[in-house]
């Protein structure tokens, strides 16, 4: 049964014709009423462009006009000074002097390092994507929990939001939209709305009844119910889902930047295109000092308690605001007679290029040959067997494996998706590819694993070594995934052990906090039980706490799949031949209907790899008696 092996052209499914054909129709004849569809498109593009060109003005570039070929100043942006004083105000008023301290010293590491231009056009985008994005979740939150049917519509939605390369979507908006900041900020919506999504949805179902209650008992309707009572309630939980929202809309600036974002993200990618190592990690440490601001200061917020208000007058009663005030009007008189006020002078900047330059020049040739013997017995040894074996697989067998999994640890239904969703990537000509990709996920997850299990185990009762660890991992994990490329391309060239080592990198975080979750939550009784009947050290951790601990390890793999699929779009940059490449030269190609279908590819086997793992550490917990 050669047809076992590689599915008949004859057999297939024109998705990519038919996905080009719908995007080309949208564009040229869909149309509601008189209103061209395009129109539309261009309409939401100017309402979305309009405060993002008021934010950019404040924060980068101020007002200019044009005149003779050059362009004239009329009013500056916020001086640099401004600026840090008023996030030092904004955590002041959240979360007190440690708060404003951090919130100042993370500005002041921007400005010193010299990326004070960039990081203001990225912070524009984020401080106009990010409202949008909540609101936007919130709303849809909102209807998927006062209707179920909703619910079950919008979940299969959001799961494609959240699998998706944002690579496959960027040509069906560069399209729709054009090219600029607009389709960068819609892009970001499309990727950070999701969890602010399901959190709404989370966080209103576990409002106490007791609360439903007392609404109803002091007559409040049900609109008053949702927006006076259960959201007020649920504040905190919603707090989270903004704090992912300002997260995810970070790690979207440098593919944002692809589509005329600029920023942060352009230096980045700038970098990685001249394999400038210091100045990518520089502008990458810079979207790190951005995001650990407006993570502390999102959750400060969440908990912050409601104040007392103040007596008096306006000045009185709105101190922060009017301190925030006073220093705008301030800087911006000062700054007409001192420059330095203004701008950060250059002569004052700092930079680190040289030296990680110079450092990784070092590695690579004191280590030259190091590198090329682990990386040639690791290609011989592991990457091509297995790839070898992986492609050599009936995409028939694998399809009914599949469903076979799914069905003994989820039922019929699970089965059933699993076996559709592997079909359908055969069906489309992807199958290949698809276990290419299977092979760089798995090994890459697998090899995560194997590292950051055991540094899980050694930190979790270790509080000050936890720290010292949760402080490293959360600056990887906020560090964009582009910086990963650059020394792993200077010191291994391109290829797919290259791709591997950066997937690996960029994966570990999830493997280790999970880990640490998993062994931190196992009821201390249960571990105190096991030493008065006399086990061991050895004994309490592989008998009591690692087993209790492996539903919360399961979903760890979970993450760190879903983290390996994401950065395996990226490393089609370093030569990889898997669906990721299919994704970005349909990018290069302005090709809408072959990217989409490499990237629901990538989404399926994503969702495959989301809902086995999910019926399995389900089934481990009901079987523990924790469920």
């Amino acid at each position: 049964m050669p047809w076992a092996f590689d599915y008949p052209k004859a057999w297939r499914i024109p998705a990519a014709r038919w996905i080009g054909g719908f995007v080309t129709w949208l564009t040229k004849e869909a149309a509601l009423g008189p209103v061209a569809f395009s129109d539309m498109t261009r309409g939401i593009a100017a309402v979305v462009e309009a405060p993002y060109r008021l934010v950019h003005g404040v924060l980068a570039t101020g007002w200019v006009r044009a005149e003779a070929g050059t362009t004239v100043v009329l009013v500056p942006p916020l001086a640099w000074v401004a600026v840090i004083g008023i996030v030092a105000l904004m955590g002041l008023w959240a979360g007190g002097w440690g708060l404003a301290l951090l919130m100042a010293a993370c500005f002041g590491f921007v400005a010193v390092f010299g990326q004070w231009g960039s990081a203001m056009v990225t912070l524009a985008s984020i401080l106009v994507a990010v409202p949008i994005g909540v609101a936007g979740g919130l709303m849809l939150g909102v209807l998927a929990f006062r209707h179920a049917w909703f619910e079950r519509a919008l979940r299969p939605f959001l799961d494609l939001m959240q699998t998706m390369p944002v690579f496959a979507y960027l040509v069906p908006i560069l399209i729709l939209f054009g090219f600029g900041p607009t389709a960068a900020v819609i892009a970001t919506l499309i990727y950070a709305m999701p969890p602010m999504t399901r959190l709404t949805t989370l966080a209103l179902a576990r409002v106490p009844s007791e609360t439903h209650d007392l609404a109803r008992m002091v007559g409040c309707t049900p609109r008053q119910t949702l927006w006076r009572v259960l959201v007020p309630s649920a504040r905190e939980a919603l707090m989270v889902g903004v704090n992912q929202v300002i997260m995810l809309s970070l790690n979207m600036v440098i593919i944002a930047s692809m589509i005329g974002a600029g920023g942060l993200g352009f230096d980045v990618l700038t970098a990685l295109r001249r394999l400038d190592f210091g100045a990518g990690l520089e502008a990458g440490l810079a979207i790190v000092a951005l995001a650990i601001a407006l993570d502390r200061l999102s959750q400060a917020v969440a908990h912050k308690a409601a104040g007392v208000e103040r007596q008096g007058g306006w000045v009185a009663r709105h101190p922060y605001l009017a301190s925030g005030l006073a220093l705008v009007v301030g800087t911006f008189v000062l700054g007409l007679l001192v420059p330095a006020v203004q701008s950060y002078p250059e002569g004052a900047r700092l930079s680190t290029s040289a030296f990680w330059a110079a450092a990784v020049e070092w590695i690579n040739v004191t280590f030259f040959d190091t590198f090329e013997a682990i990386k040639t017995a690791a290609l011989t040894w592991v990457l091509v067997p297995v790839k070898r074996f992986l492609t050599g697989l009936p995409w028939v067998v694998v399809v009914g494996l599949l469903g076979l999994a799914g069905w003994r640890l989820g039922g019929w239904r699970l089965g059933l998706l699993c076996a559709a969703l592997s079909f359908l990537i055969a069906a489309t000509g992807q199958w290949e590819k698809a276990m290419i990709t299977v092979y760089l996920c798995g090994i890459s997850s697998l090899i995560a694993m194997a590292i950051g299990l055991p540094i899980g185990i050694l930190v979790a009762e270790r509080e000050r070594l936890w720290g010292v660890t949760r402080v490293v991992i959360d600056t990887l994990q906020t560090l964009p995934s582009f910086v990963y490329l650059m020394p792993v391309v200077m010191l291994f060239r391109v290829g797919d052990f290259t791709a591997m080592i950066a997937v690996v990198a960029f994966a570990l975080v999830a493997s280790i906090r999970y880990t640490v979750l998993g062994l931190q939550g196992v009821d201390p009784r249960l571990i105190e039980a096991g030493r008065a009947m006399g086990c061991t050290d050895w004994q309490v951790l592989t008998r009591i706490r690692l087993p209790l601990a492996l539903p919360e390890i399961l979903l760890g793999l979970n993450q760190t799949i879903m983290f390996a699929l994401s950065m395996l779009v990226i490393t089609a940059l370093v030569g990889t031949r898997d669906l990721g490449q299919d994704v970005y030269i349909a990018l290069t190609k302005a090709n809408p209907g072959n990217g989409l279908v490499a990237g629901l590819a990538i989404a399926f086997i994503a969702i495959i790899a989301d809902r086995l793992l999910a019926a399995a550490a389900r089934a481990e917990r009901e079987k523990l008696g924790l469920a």
